[in-house]
């Protein structure tokens, strides 16, 4: 065999080994790339469920307000009967892995400032499944005190998530600004240099004051939390299902012995 020969062949063999290796590298047909990215709307679900799971968002405390003017009609219904048959409305819907807690104030009036001042309290732990214990709170308090907002903050974050870990979702719904304590948007922002484990979600419900609105915005927002206002029962609905995060039309049922 030549010189010339030999050059052909070995430049033979390098563009043989060329192409099977590249032929090497483009995908067979028969095993299609979608094949490997299927979607199901229930791996979704698992997704968000995880994510949820491992910011530990799966834990509410509502803070209801009972003071006085909760006692005030709109149209013929008193504030308080909207709040606990929106209550009725949205617990029932809640995921039954989601741990729920129950906080009001306002439902002593107290003999003195100090003693309106603290009246606050836990009455329903957090816990899964306690739904009916949290509605029967909500229909066996009245409302005849003030409003220790920043107070019932503080214990329910100091006191209520005792022993949890993840984000302490707090849902607070008022019909009136903090007329004790020092303003709940200094304590909120006096939080935030502290941890980021704390989100308030503030419903206003038929605040008219413009000086409170804008403390429990303040309140909301430097917690990454959501600020809404409500006028009236449907729009304390839509309020309370936005900041659980749940549709409406979910299906629930609970009944309470009155």
């Amino acid at each position: 065999m030549g010189f010339m020969s030999k050059k052909v062949w070995f430049t033979s063999i390098i563009l043989l080994l060329s192409a099977t290796f590249l032929v090497s590298k483009i995908p067979l047909r028969a095993e299609p790339e979608f094949t490997y990215r299927v979607h199901k709307p229930e791996s979704a679900y698992n997704i968000a469920k995880s994510i949820k799971s491992s910011t530990g968002d799966s834990q509410i405390i509502f803070i209801v307000d009972f003071s006085n003017s909760m006692n005030e009609l709109i149209n013929n219904k008193t504030k308080l009967e909207m709040a606990r048959d929106t209550m009725a409305e949205i617990l029932p819907k809640i995921p039954s892995d989601v741990k729920v807690g129950l906080r009001v104030y306002g439902h002593k009036s107290g003999f003195t400032y100090l003693q309106g001042c603290q009246a606050s309290k836990l009455v329903v732990p957090l816990s899964t499944g306690n739904y009916r214990e949290i509605l029967q709170g909500m229909y066996s308090n009245s409302a005849v005190g003030w409003t220790p907002i920043t107070y019932s903050l503080k214990q329910s974050i100091n006191n209520d998530f005792v022993g949890t870990t993840g984000k302490k979702h707090i849902i607070l719904l008022t019909d009136g600004g903090e007329n004790c304590d020092e303003s709940p948007c200094t304590y909120a922002i006096n939080l935030m240099r502290e941890r980021n484990d704390v989100l308030i979600d503030v419903i206003a419900f038929d605040i008219k004051d413009a000086e409170a609105n804008n403390q429990l915005r303040c309140t909301a927002l430097v917690t990454s939390g959501k600020f809404m206002t409500a006028e009236n029962e449907a729009d304390l609905s839509k309020s309370l299902f936005k900041s659980v995060g749940i549709s409406k039309d979910v299906k629930g049922d609970i009944k309470i012995q009155q």
